[in-house]
Parts: C-alpha cells; structure tokens; sequence
C-alpha cells in the first residue's frame, strides 16, 4: 500500500517542527523529514522576541523554553569605542504578550525540546537521516504530493504522497526550486565572520545586543547564555574567509577585559553571508515555503528565526481546517497574501538597521551618531520604530475593512477563570475566540449563526483587563474577534456573529465537513 500522510514536512528546524506540532495539536497526521540523524549541534539563532515566546507556550513548552533561555535587556548601538550612539530596551519581565520582549538561546537546545513535545504527539513522526530529492504535484496519484526521499544510511529510496507539503528546508530549499519560486533580492550581501565561545569567567558587558557602528569594522556582541557568548564582525574586501586564530583574538579582545583569550573554549569560527531576499511566491497549489526557503533576514534584529515561527503560526491553522473539510483551498491564499508583506517589511528593517551599522563612511560618521543621539531621545520613538516594523495586517479575506483593531495581534493578560488566574490564550484555546469588555455569550444569534460558532470551537472570554483597553479603545468597540493565530479578525460594539459569519465564510470557511 503507497504510504500516505496528510501533511509531510521538509525539515525539522525551529520552522518546521513548530509547523508539525501545530498541526498535530489540530489532529492532523504529519511526517517530518530531516537530513540529519540527529539536532545539528552548532549554534544558529539565538533571538526570539515575546510573540515567538507566547507561540512557543502555545505549543505546551513554555516553561521548557524559558529553562533553557534568559530575558536580555534589548539592543544597544554603540560606536568604535564601544559608546553607546542609542539603546531600545525591553522589559525582561513580561511584556504585552505576556513573556520578556527580547530572549537569548541556543538553538540546538530549543530543537530538542521541540523534538521532545514532537514524540508527546500520536499525529506526528520524525524521521531523520532522509534526504529528500523530489518534491512533485502529479495528476491522478493518490494525494495531491508526492514526496521522494533517501535513506542515508542505507541508499534506499522511499516516497510518500501527502495532502500537503511544508517545504521548511531553509535557504537553499530543494521545495522551493520545485515550485519555481525565484528570490527577491532586496539590496543586502554583506560577508561577516561569527564566532561563538565559551568563557569560564563572565565578560563584563552590555547584557543585551550590542552593534557597533562603526564604517571600518562593525561588529556584534552578545551574552547568548550564561558562559556563551557569541561575536560577529563585518569582513572587508579582500580579507579571507577563514581568519587565523590570533586575529580573532585581536577582534574580540576588546570585550575580554581580564580574561585570558586563552582560556576561551570556541565552539564555532565561520564566514556568513548575510542577505535579505524573500521568494516571489509562497504557495503552489498544496505547497507551500516556510522559514528561510521563503525569506532571508540579515540577523541585525534577531528575526530570522521568529519570522519562520509566525510562518507557521499563519499557515498551520488554515490548513487544518481545510484538511479537516471545514474550508475550502481559497482560504489558503491568505498565507502568502499576509506573510510575504509581512516580512518583507521586516528584512527591509533588517536591512536599514545593518545599514546604520555600517552604510557610512568615516567622514559621516560624526553625523549618524549626532542623528541616533538625538532620534532615540525623541518620546515615543521606540513604540513608532516597531510599529512600522510590525504594522496590522492590511484588510483582506480575514480582517474586516474599515476596523481599527483588524489585523493586529491581541496581546496577552491574565485573565480570571474557574481554574484561577490563567495567559489570556489558555483561555481562548487553539480555535476561534469571541473577546468582550462585557459577559455576553452570543446566545441571541441566529440557529445558523450559533451553529457555525459552535462548529468551529469557538469560545466567549470576558476581559476588561488594562493591556486590552488601548485595543478596545482605538476601534470604539466592545468585542473582538479572535483568530487561532491570535490575529483580530474583526471589532464591533457587541459580539456581531452575524457579521463575522459571513466574514469567515467569504474566506472560505464552512459550518460544516465537507463530503
């Protein structure tokens, strides 16, 4: 019998394994495929932000996440002389989402813990050691996808056909040659040397993420976790890849003070590439790009990982319910129409940050820093910085036009249940959530209107909570709409079921299976 899974998905890094569990969670059978035999052990990305923490706890890992991660202060620019030019900072508390606003990792740890709540799952399978090398939609075979891959242990060939494909295989994605997906290329490639190591002794530094701006050589430096520290250097034209053990010395020797460099243990020293492109198209019909095989963010604000997590917070959803029969493919558009602005926006300011960093020459340097000086004094200019770079998703099929609260994500309080004081999205659970400053159960709808409610989970939470009000206040409303991807879909002065209904169907969800 030809093996047959509902979703298959190209690789198991943070993407793609967080992309699985969601839809496990939702009941559908996934197969997770991955080329190495075990969790890459070098170290990668070591940010995320509160909205990755908060869909990270979603995935029932939360305090798994926050044993192995630390709250870091948040970024400061700093000259040659390592003097701070500005500073935006974050609460290492517990920000609108609920978690500290900026988080340091390593991320082979969070890959094990994600692989451990993986097995926890009856829906899903990893199986490691495979190399996929074919990714084809053929007519008439027993699932829209077929998937070919290799056993590398032994040479064997397998293939199984799947209802969906997630290609999370990072930036040279086999998936996304197969689709035809050609890249974006926004304007950044710069080479930087990344080194991480470990110090017996603390370094006396900047707790959160320190660049340096400086047009001959910039440079950053963070605390990853306790004893781990990791650098990164600009490289100039014509320097080598592969710099010599006692000029990395050299370079981080200013962050070392009383420590001997040779007491340092490296566990990593290589040249990147850094780029910011993203695909001109995420979807061919039942495939789809995640992660880095759909957008490549320069690291200057720690979102390349994070933007491959709300890729599959975004998607994982929608393709439940259409899985299930609950909606039809047209809601599937709504993935790349609202990701791909999304964060293309977001590797622009990847961009403009590293530009900063390093666009100047010595003669305008003096300049950038009176400007930086004098723009981080400015009230308010940090909430503006993130606002552009975090904008509403614009009206479309899921958010209503014409509503101020639409397309913004709902932060995150505590709210007061029968189980006592719980995150508002334990609460609000894994499906739609009706949100009011007042008790109202949306009991004096329609049959029909209840009836789609109902199918779809749908829970009603009361919150007159003060992180919501500045929400609730900006659309003049009283209930909110609640997507399962904690986006608002839709506001109105009291719970307008009849309204959202129809929203929701035009998007292409439906009350009921479909045969």
């Amino acid at each position: 019998m030809t093996p047959h899974v509902q979703a298959a998905v190209i690789g198991a890094g943070p993407t793609g394994t967080t992309a699985a569990i969601m839809l496990a969670r939702r009941g559908v059978e996934c197969l997770v495929l991955d080329r190495w035999p075990e969790v890459y052990p070098l170290p990668r990305a070591v940010h995320f932000d509160d909205e990755v923490f908060r869909i990270l706890a979603g995935l029932g890992v939360g305090e798994q996440v926050r044993a192995i991660s630390r709250p870091a202060a948040g970024m400061r620019l700093v000259d040659a002389n390592l003097r701070p030019l500005a500073e935006f900072t974050r609460d290492p508390h517990a920000g609108p989402h609920g978690y500290p606003q900026a988080n340091m990792f390593d991320q082979p740890d969070l890959e094990r813990v994600l692989r451990a709540r993986l097995a926890e799952l009856p829906h899903a399978r990893l199986r490691t050691g495979v190399e996929v090398f074919a990714v084809e939609q053929v007519p008439g075979g027993p699932a829209p996808v077929q998937v070919r891959y290799r056993d590398l242990s032994t040479g064997a060939e397998l293939e199984v056909w799947a209802d969906a494909v997630l290609g999370c295989d990072g930036a040279n994605s086999l998936v996304r040659d197969g689709i035809g997906a050609a890249m974006e290329d926004l304007g950044f490639a710069q080479r930087w040397l990344v080194v991480d190591a470990h110090s017996p002794r603390p370094l006396d530094g900047y707790d959160g993420v320190q660049q340096v701006c400086d047009p001959d050589r910039a440079a950053t430096f963070m605390m990853v976790t306790p004893g781990r520290y990791r650098w990164e250097f600009r490289l100039r034209d014509g320097e080598p890849d592969d710099l010599d053990q006692a000029r990395v010395v050299a370079l981080i020797r200013p962050w070392l003070g009383t420590v001997d460099p040779d007491k340092l243990t490296f566990q990593r020293r290589t040249a990147y590439t850094f780029r910011g492109s993203v695909a001109r198209r995420w979807r061919d019909r039942r495939v789809f790009l995640l992660g880095d095989a759909a957008h490549l963010t320069p690291p200057f604000i720690g979102q390349g990982m994070c933007a491959g997590i709300r890729d599959a917070a975004n998607l994982t959803w929608k393709l439940a319910l259409v899985l299930s029969g609950r909606a039809g493919d047209r809601l599937l558009d709504t993935y790349e129409a609202e990701r791909r602005p999304y964060a293309r926006r977001v590797v622009r300011m990847a961009i403009l940050v590293g530009w900063l960093m390093t666009g100047c020459s010595a003669r305008t340097a003096g300049l950038r820093r009176a400007a930086l000086r004098t723009v981080s004094r400015l009230p308010g200019v940090e909430q503006r910085v993130l606002d552009t770079a975090w904008p509403a998703f614009p009206a479309g099929p899921l958010t209503a036009r014409r509503d101020r609260a639409a397309g913004r994500l709902c932060p995150q309080p505590r709210v007061r249940t029968a189980d006592g004081d719980v995150p508002l999205d334990q609460a609000l659970g894994d499906g739609f959530a009706v949100v009011t400053r007042r008790p109202d159960t949306g009991s004096a709808f329609d049959p029909r209107t209840r009836d789609f409610f109902e199918a779809l989970g749908t829970r009603f939470v009361h919150c007159d909570d003060p992180a919501l009000r500045p929400l609730f206040d900006r659309a003049r409303a009283e209930a909110l709409l609640v997507r399962p991807d904690r986006v608002v879909a839709a506001s109105a002065d009291r719970a307008d079921l009849r309204g959202w209904r129809h929203l929701l169907e035009a998007a292409g969800i439906t009350s009921t299976i479909s045969a």
